[in-house]
């Protein structure tokens, strides 16, 4: 269908997800940016060894070093970049903050047994883990 009449809803809340910043459209990095490629796959080899994840690394990039899009420079995405040199994260990242939230919740509702709303909270939670653990299983991520 057409992406202007078709929009896939939240899972467990309102909203359609319509608002995003549109990046430039161009292949080749602005003018501006002085860092070579080596460089930056150097950098970015360097944070994921001390444990960052691919959006920490971006982050960290953009603010410190002044890369406004890896793939501009590179030719390749940040997580592109560390699968060739055998540092990806073995879960994906999206995956991995579900979990950990779910854990969060977990340990809340030990402490708090009455709390309805967070076991509603973590079945939801549980839920969007079961589903994108289907997809990743179903693109052999997993």
């Amino acid at each position: 269908k057409n992406s202007k009449t078709f929009k896939m809803g939240r899972m467990h809340s309102a909203g359609k997800g319509n608002a995003r910043s549109a990046l430039p459209y161009r292949d080749t990095a602005p003018s501006w940016v002085k860092s070579e490629p080596e460089d930056i796959v150097q950098e970015i080899v360097k944070m994921a060894r001390k444990g960052m994840m691919p959006s920490q690394i971006g982050t960290r990039l953009r603010d410190m070093h002044g890369v406004p899009q890896v793939k501009y420079i590179t030719g390749q995405k940040i997580l592109r970049i560390l699968h060739r040199q055998g540092l990806a994260p073995a879960i994906p990242e999206d995956l991995h903050h579900l979990i950990k939230k779910a854990v969060n919740v977990r340990k809340h509702l030990e402490r708090n047994r009455k709390d309805k709303d967070s076991k509603f909270r973590l079945i939801l939670i549980e839920s969007r883990i079961q589903r994108l653990v289907r997809y990743y299983k179903l693109k052999q991520k997993l």
